[in-house]
């Protein structure tokens, strides 16, 4: 009979364990079901790179935000920008400057920072040399931006069984990856790693994947809902 308290206090100990673990499962799933965070822009906010421009044959196409991309519109491409964002880019070379409103996404070239449309690189005089070193800087920001997370691009193929490989090598390798389409004559397709809160946690990831892959050229990017 002395035996019996203990033995019976072991059991309702390991119950109790076990219905705490229970417990801890349920709180650990949560997190994988929340909604995207809203990033805010600020007016003022700048960065400083290499700005290009771009025309046919995207002149005519949809636009990453869903409207029709026309090179004669005062509009450009950000790579983590919401839409509607406006920004003043200036040409460090002349100082001249355009005001442009972010509709598309790019550009997809490491080391560049802003796509202009035709007319707004006539505007700062970068039709002839094709990039410049420019300011960006937001001047006007959507109220409600939309709810984003951010990855990295590691990769662009006009082969879409390359991009489906490297696809399930991210994700073995960090959790989440996806391809997105850009469409085009040959289309090709962006394999993107990742699924970050912010921009800053996606350039730590960035900087993970250029040491890890050793893939140099990749970078950050907004995943659009």
């Amino acid at each position: 009979m002395k035996h019996t308290l203990p033995i019976f206090l072991a059991m309702f100990c390991g119950a109790l364990f076990v219905s705490g673990c229970g417990k801890k499962k349920v709180r650990i799933a949560r997190p994988v079901t929340a909604a995207r965070p809203a990033i805010s822009v600020v007016p003022g906010q700048a960065e400083r790179g290499i700005a290009s421009w771009y025309g046919h044959p995207y002149h005519g196409r949809r636009a990453a935000d869903g409207e029709i991309y026309d090179m004669e519109t005062m509009v450009a491409a950000h790579r983590t920008l919401p839409f509607q964002t406006w920004v003043r880019v200036r040409n460090l070379a002349n100082d001249k400057t355009v005001d442009v409103r972010i509709i598309d996404r790019g550009p997809f070239v490491d080391g560049r920072i802003i796509d202009l449309s035709h007319i707004a690189a006539q505007r700062i005089e970068l039709i002839g040399p094709g990039v410049a070193k420019v300011d960006v800087t937001v001047i006007s920001a959507p109220a409600k931006p939309e709810p984003a997370l951010f990855a990295v691009q590691v990769g662009v193929f006009r082969e879409r069984a390359n991009a489906d490989r490297l696809e399930q090598s991210m994700i073995a390798s960090y959790g989440a990856a996806k391809q997105v389409e850009r469409p085009g004559n040959p289309s090709v397709w962006r394999v993107l790693a990742g699924r970050e809160p912010s921009p800053q946690s996606a350039e730590t990831l960035a900087q993970r994947i250029r040491s890890e892959q050793h893939v140099p050229e990749a970078f950050v990017v907004r995943l659009d809902p």
